[in-house]
């Protein structure tokens, strides 16, 4: 089992995060990216024999690692669906900790026919759940010009976007985009030598959020974490990117997405979560040079405000 997890994907800040969640005995925890299940297990190994772990993800692949342990319940789900779940399993309000490292995981890099990377031809899938949803070649093929370009801008932070955007709508006009290899073969006016592996990032890093609605699962996860939670339970994110970083910086700081700060009569900002760590945690170098895709991670920890029960 640790071998097929390994080949997965390396979990980013194991320690740290799991750590973070301040593991209680006979404590409730949710996973809501389980993925390779590294960070399950290691949350398994922590806890006692009277605890639970959810683990949440929409990922057929991810259903192989499975642990055999009568402690772990597998919920097949977007993490956007987190409180009807947690009720149905009749632990809403009761959770101690939830963890979610938000990173695409190695599996899917390196998984050519997924078409989440720009190394490898094949369809230009991208999506998590391969069982339903749009592609990134139907939104390539069909979203309006504006529509293409409002993705590239606000996903992707390309510069050029109104003009990827023209581009892709007078090529589909002869032919369609169906595979990474048309999709490279038309963005090479914009892909100089210097500048291509950071283009093809950004221009794959939007298709893949939009594909899969990655911006508003998150704020509607984030959302329900106030719903499940006990006062004192602890959120613990792992972000990659800046667009999602900001909004769970946000969150926790504020209570909202935009970051208005709301006082009360002594000055106190207005939030549901205390920060645990008020500087974001990084990987250490020793991690970076294990696992390269840590490079960009940044974990926060968060603890709901509210009186515990003794």
């Amino acid at each position: 089992m640790e071998e097929k997890e390994t080949s997965y994907h390396v979990p980013v800040m194991l320690d740290e995060s799991v750590k973070g969640l301040n593991i209680q005995e006979g404590g409730i925890y949710v996973d809501v990216t389980f993925g390779g299940g590294g960070h399950s297990r290691e949350i398994l190994k922590r806890m006692d024999s009277d605890g639970e772990l959810y683990g949440f993800d929409q990922d057929a692949d991810a259903e192989h690692n499975i642990p055999d342990d009568s402690r772990f319940v597998f919920v097949r789900s977007n993490f956007r669906y987190l409180y009807n779940f947690m009720r149905y399993h009749g632990v809403d309000g009761e959770v101690d900790g939830l963890l979610a490292d938000l990173g695409v995981s190695s599996h899917h890099f390196d998984d050519k026919d997924r078409g989440f990377s720009f190394r490898f031809d094949g369809a230009l899938d991208m999506r998590m759940n391969t069982r339903a949803g749009q592609t990134a070649a139907d939104i390539v093929n069909n979203y309006t010009e504006e529509a293409l370009a409002d993705v590239f801008y606000l996903y992707g932070e390309l510069k050029v976007a109104r003009r990827l955007a023209s581009l892709i709508v007078r090529t589909r006009e002869n032919k369609k985009i169906e595979t990474i290899g048309d999709f490279l073969e038309l963005v090479k006016p914009f892909t100089g030598k210097d500048k291509e592996k950071k283009f093809l990032a950004q221009a794959f890093q939007a298709l893949r959020i939009e594909v899969n609605d990655e911006m508003r699962a998150l704020k509607e996860m984030l959302q329900q974490t106030l719903q499940v939670l006990k006062p004192g339970g602890r959120l613990v994110v792992i972000t990659y990117h800046s667009l999602e970083d900001r909004l769970v910086k946000n969150f926790l700081k504020t209570g909202n997405f935009e970051g208005k700060s709301e006082q009360d009569f002594f000055g106190n900002v207005q939030t549901p979560f205390r920060m645990v760590n008020n500087k974001v945690i990084v990987p250490s170098d020793e991690e970076i040079e294990r696992n390269p895709r840590s490079r960009s991670a940044k974990l926060r920890i968060a603890e709901k405000k509210g009186k515990k029960e003794n």
